[in-house]
């Protein structure tokens, strides 16, 4: 079994969610009392949200290349970045790491292909919704066409998940909200919809909706144990 490097914290819902699929997937696949092998470092998230605030992606990277290089060099095998926003600094944080580390919108789009879909719409923050690095990953990468929510829908996605969903409070009324919007994109085409933040799960289960919903988390997490347990993804 390979040891899992996490690299958490962002926010800390979303990193126990990580932990406990991870968990469940390896005594899923091993039974007994078996359990995953996982190195982790959580990094404060006020320093984070402090950075996406300014827009200043160079402080992200700062703080995250040293917790990934350190995980590594602790022993880790493969890295997750427990968060779909930074992937906006993966290629520095991969540099920094020098070890593998597996992109969750590759985990991702394995969900929409193993369902059959080519068209998806997503939700996450607004970096996440509105930068190149994740819809442009998908569509080069994947050939998954990507429709995201309008500019209204785009801030109040936003807003929800850094003032609620980051603090751990989920609401009737966002939730009603969400699934307008994935009304919205479904009525424009979308098959499916990726939960491009790794706590909208918690908000939107993907098991109570009628049309498929990709949790982020969730897929990085099965991801890594398939890696852990058979050396690919």
């Amino acid at each position: 079994m390979k040891t899992i490097g996490l690299l958490g914290g962002m926010s800390f819902e979303s990193t126990l969610n990580c932990l406990r699929d991870i968990h469940a997937g390896v005594r899923a696949r091993l039974g007994g009392s078996h359990s995953p092998r996982i190195l982790m470092e959580s990094v404060d998230f006020a320093d984070l949200d402090s950075c996406l605030a300014a827009d200043d992606w160079d402080g992200v990277a700062d703080l995250l290349c040293p917790a990934a290089a350190r995980i590594a060099s602790a022993g880790a095998d493969f890295l997750l970045l427990c968060s779909n926003t930074v992937h906006n600094v993966y290629d520095a944080v991969a540099a920094a790491a020098g070890i593998p580390v597996v992109h969750i919108a590759d985990a991702a789009a394995r969900g929409v292909a193993a369902a059959g879909l080519s068209r998806v719409g997503l939700l996450g923050t607004r970096p996440t919704m509105e930068m190149d690095f994740y819809v442009g990953w998908l569509s080069r990468r994947h050939g998954i066409e990507v429709l995201v929510p309008g500019e209204a829908d785009r801030a109040m996605v936003h807003r929800v998940i850094f003032d609620e969903l980051c603090q751990g409070r989920i609401t009737a009324a966002s939730r009603r909200e969400y699934e307008r919007v994935v009304g919205d994109l479904a009525g424009r085409g979308a098959e499916g919809v990726i939960l491009g933040c790794t706590e909208i799960a918690m908000l939107l289960p993907p098991a109570e909706s009628a049309l498929p919903l990709f949790d982020t988390a969730a897929l990085h997490a099965a991801m890594a144990v398939d890696m852990a347990l058979d050396g690919d993804g």
